[in-house]
């Protein structure tokens, strides 16, 4: 579980009631792109020939861009995450990482998602020191015009999110 029993109205796009701009939610997508793309290899070593996971990214960019509607990118998201339902540790997190990258459009608050399973990726390969090394790599790309919302978010939802961002 990664989203908040009460949401955050600046996690929530104007027109559904919030006050996120559609300029910041991009942005959000992209870095949440980003943060899954970064340890996409650890799945890609184990399951080569799966390609959902990257089409994932790459949806979750496109939506960004405005090249994929948001429904077309949830969907390849929920592909992703289905090439990790049968893996164990790293492969399966890098995999549930691009999975929710490619949801940012429909809900926002999936760029914790990405991020949160990306470090758990991190630390399943290569234990606490890497996750904190992979968590400043994810917090020097957060754009400056989204950079407090997210670390606010990230204090907000680190319980939920297994603790990765504060270890």
């Amino acid at each position: 579980m990664i989203l908040p029993e009460v949401r955050d109205p600046r996690m929530v796009t104007i027109r559904r009631g919030g006050t996120l701009r559609d300029e910041h939610h991009q942005l959000l997508a992209r870095w949440a792109a980003d943060c899954a793309e970064h340890v996409l290899a650890l799945f890609e070593t184990v399951q080569p020939g799966d390609a959902r996971p990257r089409d994932a990214i790459v949806a979750a960019r496109a939506w960004a861009d405005g090249e994929m509607s948001m429904m077309q990118a949830r969907t390849l998201g929920g592909h992703a995450m289905g090439a990790a339902r049968p893996l164990p540790g790293a492969a399966r997190f890098a995999a549930y990482a691009a999975g929710q990258a490619a949801c940012v459009g429909h809900v926002a608050e999936h760029d914790l998602g990405a991020a949160a399973y990306a470090l758990k990726a991190v630390r399943s390969a290569s234990g606490d020191d890497a996750l904190r090394g992979e968590r400043d790599w994810q917090r020097a790309r957060l754009p400056a015009a989204v950079r407090e919302l997210v670390l606010e978010d990230q204090g907000s939802r680190d319980a939920i999110c297994w603790s990765v961002f504060s270890l």
